[in-house]
């Protein structure tokens, strides 16, 4: 499943599958419990292919930041935790990422990326190499 499908819902904690939309939102699924809610347009709502992380140089996509953290633990779940003191996370991103901006990045996101990355290992969705969309274009471009 590619992260197009995977939301982050302002004021809910974890992540969400996007199951269907509907006239006044959309049904998401919880990946911690597997509850189903409905969240209506005006909930603060984040895709997370459409997540970016600032560095010194450009933007870097956050399925990059996943791949780079599934190269570095092997595909497993983070050696450190979310819950982890602010310099342990920093020193542990800027391994991941070394010259993310540290004036734009703040621990709370290094927390929520590494909490993201452990739900998504735990749901057995690790492959963030490519989307669906780059599947299908380069399977068509095979034919």
């Amino acid at each position: 499943m590619a992260l197009d499908k995977i939301l982050s819902i302002g004021g809910k904690p974890g992540l969400f599958r996007l199951l269907t939309q509907t006239r006044t939102g959309f049904v998401g699924e919880s990946l911690l419990d597997g509850k189903r809610i409905t969240v209506g347009m005006r909930s603060n709502v984040s895709v997370l292919s459409e997540i970016a992380i600032y560095t010194l140089e450009e933007e870097v996509p956050l399925k990059e930041i996943f791949q780079k953290i599934v190269e570095k633990e092997g595909g497993k779940k983070t050696t450190i935790s979310h819950k982890a003191e602010k310099i342990e996370l920093e020193e542990y991103f800027f391994e991941i990422l070394p010259n993310y901006d540290e004036d734009r990045v703040y621990a709370s996101d290094i927390k929520k990326i590494i909490q993201w990355y452990n739900i998504l290992i735990d749901n057995k969705i690790n492959d963030f190499s490519t989307t669906d969309e780059e599947a299908i274009v380069s399977s068509d471009e095979e034919e």
